[in-house]
């Protein structure tokens, strides 16, 4: 562990280095779920079966230092499986009996909330409050959460038959959502190498829990220039399918676009960014290079994008050529 925190360049090499022990390629995505943590937000996680997408999160909280949970999303799951629950025990030194509140695996640091949308909004639901305010209130109390508090869900976009879309309001909680790609053939065949043989090592922590919470408070003390926060905010308002909005692409084909809370999530991975390379202050590079991740949830097409075969990336690609 280190004595002081390294540099923003160094913990991002280093973090990288020690996922690689297990985990092959999947570093322009590890560098993004590193922005989030630093601007205490979550992600989610979008890629077929067998991309290691449990294996990479576990890895994560690993490297991290902090404690890790998995939650498998399943038809029947309830709130309560969640958030935790109370139950009736005997107090011995009394002998009465007593409500406990038995902790949910949401009491942890890293989340992996594996299958999503696997799960009905209600269970879904859940999680709102603990991604937004960092504390779960049940059966009349109030529980804080340890901070840094991340959640990291995953979806599989294969297989849609049983399965509950998230609702707008929990996918505006996250902060990033990242696609996950299938490897190339150097990366599959070293994938191959390592999981067959005895080659996979243990992941060495990098960061402590104080140095975490010290690299959250630089990034929101980090100062910002004007024309960066112009740059995101007529990034953002791009998307919204507005009579004044001066993009045809979007007027026609988008029903929703993004809302406020997006922009100022976008500025603050901006930040988080910035730090990582090393550099005082964003610029307007962060902001263009974050801008599809913290948007790819954000929209809402219509009918006619989806009968014309436009997606939401050729919107955003749209956008980022316009801006």
């Amino acid at each position: 562990m280190t004595t002081s925190t390294p540099s923003g360049q160094d913990i991002l090499s280093r973090i990288r280095a020690e996922i690689s022990k297990v985990v092959v390629g999947n570093d322009a995505l590890i560098e993004h779920l590193l922005i989030a943590l630093l601007a205490r937000g979550h992600a989610l996680l979008i890629g077929p079966p067998g991309m290691a997408k449990t294996t990479l999160v576990r890895s994560f909280a690993a490297s991290l230092h902090l404690p890790f949970n998995r939650i498998q999303f399943t038809p029947d799951l309830m709130p309560s499986d969640i958030l935790g629950t109370e139950i009736l025990q005997e107090n011995r030194s009394t002998g009465q009996r007593e409500l406990s509140f038995i902790k949910g695996p949401i009491f942890t640091q890293i989340l992996l909330a594996d299958e999503i949308n696997r799960t009905p909004p209600k269970t879904q639901a859940a999680l709102l409050q603990a991604m937004q305010e960092k504390n779960v209130t049940l059966f009349g109390r109030t529980e804080k959460l340890a901070e840094p508090f991340m959640v990291l869900a995953t979806q599989n976009p294969i297989e849609q038959e049983g399965t509950y879309p998230l609702p707008e309001a929990q996918l505006d909680r996250f902060l990033f959502s990242l696609y996950l790609d299938y490897p190339s053939y150097e990366e599959e065949m070293a994938i191959v190498r390592l999981h067959s043989s005895d080659l996979r090592g243990n992941v060495d922590p990098v960061l402590s829990q104080e140095e975490i919470l010290k690299l959250q408070d630089a990034v929101y003390a980090m100062t910002v220039s004007e024309h960066v926060y112009e740059k995101a905010v007529r990034l953002t308002r791009a998307t919204r399918p507005d009579a004044g909005n001066p993009l045809a692409e979007v007027r026609r084909f988008v029903k929703w676009g993004a809302g406020p809370r997006a922009v100022q999530f976008l500025v603050v991975a901006a930040k988080a960014r910035a730090l990582l390379r090393g550099r005082p202050t964003p610029t307007e590079e962060d902001v263009t290079a974050l801008f599809k991740p913290a948007m790819n949830h954000r929209l809402q097409l219509n009918f006619q994008a989806e009968a014309e075969g436009v997606d939401v990336a050729s919107v955003l690609d749209r956008i980022l050529a316009w801006g």
